[in-house]
C-alpha cells in the first residue's frame, strides 16, 4: 500500500489536503482467500456473486488437489444419492454430498453414477464449478507468509513462493487440515504414513501389518490389505465409534468396516485398544536389525501371561493417525492460536476460533472449510463438503454486513403464512438438515401482523443477532433440526415427539433475544443447544424425514404457533369466512388476508 498527499483548491482560496491510498498497484484486494479446495471455490462462487474484490491463491495447477492424492484408495465416502423420488431441487441437495451451492443446474451426479465414486471424478467436477462461475483462481501461488501491519489501516501481507506480496484487509484461509498428525513415539520413524504408504498391494502380499489408528483411513487401508496380507491389526488410544450409531458422518463408515466382520468373525484380524491407565499410552516401535520386522514395546510392563496380545512382530506398521492445520505460514504478528487437542500426542488439530469463523485473537483473519468444523466436531457434519458449504454460506453473509453494511437475506410475510412458510422449510431445508443443531431458521415477529424469516442462521449467534444481521428483533421464533436424546421409544406420536431419538424439527420461542450469558450456561450442560424458551415445541420424529402428516406434524405445530402469535392460524373456507365477519368483530387473520388478496376459497372448488 503507498498514500500520496494531495492538494485541492475549491474556488480561489480554499486549498484542502488530504491522503490518497494508493493500494491497486501493490496487489490489493478486498478479500485474500488462501486455497482452491471447495469451501475456497464455494466462497469464491459467493464473492463473485456479491461484486466483491477477491482473489484465491492455490499452490498447485488445479482446484481441489488435496483430492489428487487423498483418499489414497480413491473412493470417496461421501454418498451420491441420484435419486430420491422428487423433482424438488432443495430436497434433493439434503441428500447431494459432493455438490458445492450454486445456481441450480451443475450437479455432482452429472459427473458420476456411483454411490460412493471415485475421488479422480470429483476433481473434474471442482474444475467444471470453477470455469461455469468463473471463480478468480490464482494458480502456482504458494503462500509462505502471512503477516499484519500495525497502522490503523492494519492490513495483511501475504508473500508468495516468488518474493511477491499481497496486500488484503480480509484473508480468509481455506487450506482445510492437510498436515500429517505424526505422534511423539519412539520409534515412529519406522512406521510407514498414510500419506506416503505404497499402493502396489503386492508389496503387503503375505504380510504381517498393523495399523495405527482406527478412523475412516485406517479401515480403509485395513480392508484394501486384509485382502492379500497374512492378518492385520489396528490400535488406538480409544474404541472405535460407528457413524451409524453416532449420527456423526465423521466416525467409521459402513463403507469402511469390512475388518468387523473379519474380526468378530475370527478371521484373524483384529482390533485392539491402547487402555489408559494400563501402560500402554507411550507405545515403542522397535525394528530388528537383521529382519526388518518391527515390535510394539512399552515402557512398563504389561503382562507376565504368554498369550500377551502384542506379542508378534510385524512386517509394516502404517500411521492412520489424522491431519492437523499448518500454522507455519503465520508471522507472529497474525499467528492464530491452536485449539489444544484432547490427546496430549497429537498436535493442534484446529486454531480457536469464534462462532463468526474469525481467530479469536486476530481480527479480520478468517477461515472456511473443513478448518472450522472444531465448531462442531463430533456433532455436525461442519467438516465435510455436504456441511461446510453452508457454513460458508454464512460466514458470507456474516462479512457482507460487517464489511459492506449489507443484511442478512430475510423475506417478509403475513403472519397468515407463516404455518405453510415453515411447513415447506421443515420438508426441504438442506442447510438445517446436514448442519444440524449448529444452523437455524429465525422468525421475527412483529406487532403489525407480519413476520420476517431468516434462514441458515449459526444458533450460537442468536446474543449478537442485530450486529450480525442488521436486523431489529424482540419475539423470535428459532427454528432447528436436531437429534434427540433417546430418552423413549420411538412410537411417533405426537404428543411424546419430545422423547424422539432421531432427527427432528425443534421450535424454540423467545420473547427476548438470548444474552452471551444465557448460552454459556446452557453450553455448559448441553453442546449448541439453545437455553430455555419461553415455549417449546418438538415435532415427532419420521423416519423417512417427511413431517407432512395433518394430525402428527401439521395440527400440533399449528396450535404452537397460534400461541405464539396470539392469532388464529387456521385456513377457512368463504362461507365461514363471510359468518365470521358478519358475527365478530376481529374475524380470524386468514379470513382477513384472503378478503385482502381475494384468495378465499370456495367449497365448491
Amino acid at each position: 500500500m503507498s498514500v500520496s498527499l494531495h492538494t485541492v483548491v475549491i474556488g480561489k482560496w480554499t486549498l484542502i489536503t488530504c491522503f490518497v491510498f494508493v493500494t491497486h498497484a501493490l496487489g490489493f484486494h478486498q478479500y485474500c482467500l488462501i486455497g482452491a479446495g471447495p469451501a475456497g471455490l464455494q466462497m469464491g462462487y459467493f464473492l463473485g456473486k456479491a461484486n466483491r474484490d477477491y482473489v484465491i491463491f492455490e499452490k498447485t495447477n488445479m482446484p481441489g488437489s488435496f483430492f489428487e492424492h487423498y483418499p489414497r484408495h480413491r473412493k470417496l465416502i461421501s454418498i451420491n444419492k441420484i435419486n430420491t423420488g422428487s423433482t424438488n431441487k432443495e430436497f434433493n441437495f439434503r441428500h447431494d454430498w459432493n455438490s458445492l451451492i450454486g445456481d441450480g443446474d451443475l450437479y455432482f451426479k452429472e459427473f458420476s453414477r456411483d454411490f460412493f465414486p471415485n475421488a479422480d471424478v470429483i476433481l473434474e467436477y471442482f474444475q467444471a464449478y470453477k470455469t461455469k462461475y468463473n471463480i478468480r483462481v490464482q494458480y502456482n501461488t504458494t503462500i509462505v507468509n502471512v503477516g499484519r501491519d500495525n497502522t490503523a489501516v492494519s492490513l495483511f501481507s501475504l508473500r508468495d513462493q516468488k518474493g511477491t506480496v499481497h496486500t488484503c484487509k480480509t484473508v480468509i484461509v481455506s487450506t482445510g487440515i492437510a498436515i500429517p498428525n505424526v505422534p511423539d513415539y519412539e520409534g515412529i520413524e519406522n512406521t510407514i504414513g498414510y500419506e506416503d504408504m505404497p499402493m502396489n498391494m503386492s508389496m503387503y502380499d503375505g504380510k504381517t501389518v498393523l495399523i495405527l489408528g482406527k478412523g475412516n483411513s485406517a479401515f480403509e487401508t485395513g480392508t484394501a490389505i486384509s485382502y492379500v496380507a497374512n492378518l492385520v491389526h489396528l490400535v488406538s488410544n480409544r474404541i472405535e465409534e460407528d457413524a451409524w450409531n453416532s449420527h456423526y458422518v465423521g466416525d467409521v463408515r459402513a463403507v469402511n468396516n469390512e475388518l468387523y466382520d473379519t474380526f468378530y468373525l475370527k478371521s484373524l484380524d483384529g482390533l485392539f485398544v491402547l487402555a489408559t491407565g494400563t501402560g500402554m499410552e507411550q507405545p515403542r516401535f522397535v525394528k530388528d536389525e537383521s529382519s526388518e520386522k518391527i515390535s510394539i514395546r512399552f515402557n512398563h510392563l504389561i503382562s507376565d501371561k504368554d498369550n500377551y496380545m502384542f506379542r508378534w512382530e510385524y512386517d509394516y506398521v502404517i500411521r492412520c493417525t489424522g491431519f492437523v492445520f499448518d500454522f507455519s505460514i503465520f508471522d507472529k504478528t497474525c499467528r492464530p492460536k491452536p485449539k489444544f487437542p484432547w490427546n496430549k500426542n497429537r498436535r493442534p488439530k484446529y486454531p480457536l476460533i469464534d462462532h463468526t469463523y474469525q481467530a479469536v485473537d486476530v481480527p479480520g483473519l478468517y477461515f472456511a472449510g473443513t478448518v472450522t468444523h472444531s465448531l462442531d466436531f463430533k456433532k455436525s457434519s461442519g467438516g465435510f463438503l455436504h456441511g461446510f458449504r453452508y457454513t460458508t454460506q454464512a460466514l458470507h453473509r456474516i462479512l457482507e454486513y460487517q464489511n459492506h453494511r449489507k443484511q442478512w437475506p430475510s423475506i417478509k410475510m403475513s403472519i397468515s403464512e407463516l404455518l405453510n412458510h415453515i411447513i415447506k422449510r421443515v420438508n426441504e431445508a438442506s442447510g438445517l438438515y446436514q448442519m444440524f443443531g449448529v444452523l437455524s431458521d429465525v422468525m421475527i415477529l412483529s406487532s403489525d401482523e407480519k413476520y420476517e424469516y431468516l434462514e441458515d442462521y449459526p444458533i450460537q449467534l442468536l446474543p449478537t443477532f442485530k450486529n450480525i444481521t442488521g436486523k431489529e428483533a424482540d419475539r423470535i421464533i428459532v427454528f432447528t433440526l436436531q437429534y434427540g436424546s433417546g430418552e423413549g421409544v420411538e412410537l411417533n406420536i405426537a404428543k411424546q415427539a419430545h422423547t424422539s431419538f432421531f432427527l427432528h424439527p425443534m421450535f424454540h420461542y423467545y420473547e427476548r433475544i438470548p444474552t452471551d450469558k444465557d448460552m454459556i450456561m446452557h453450553n455448559k450442560l448441553l453442546y449448541n443447544g439453545l437455553p430455555r424458551p419461553t415455549k417449546l415445541h418438538h415435532i415427532t420424529s419420521d423416519f423417512r424425514t417427511s413431517w407432512s402428516t395433518p394430525n402428527s406434524h401439521i395440527l400440533p405445530l399449528r396450535r404452537f404457533l397460534e400461541s405464539c402469535v396470539g392469532q388464529d392460524l387456521r385456513y377457512n373456507y368463504d362461507d365461514e369466512c363471510f359468518q365470521l365477519t358478519m358475527t365478530h368483530k376481529n374475524p380470524p387473520i386468514g379470513c382477513q388476508q384472503s378478503y385482502a388478496s381475494g384468495l378465499r376459497i370456495s367449497r365448491s372448488a
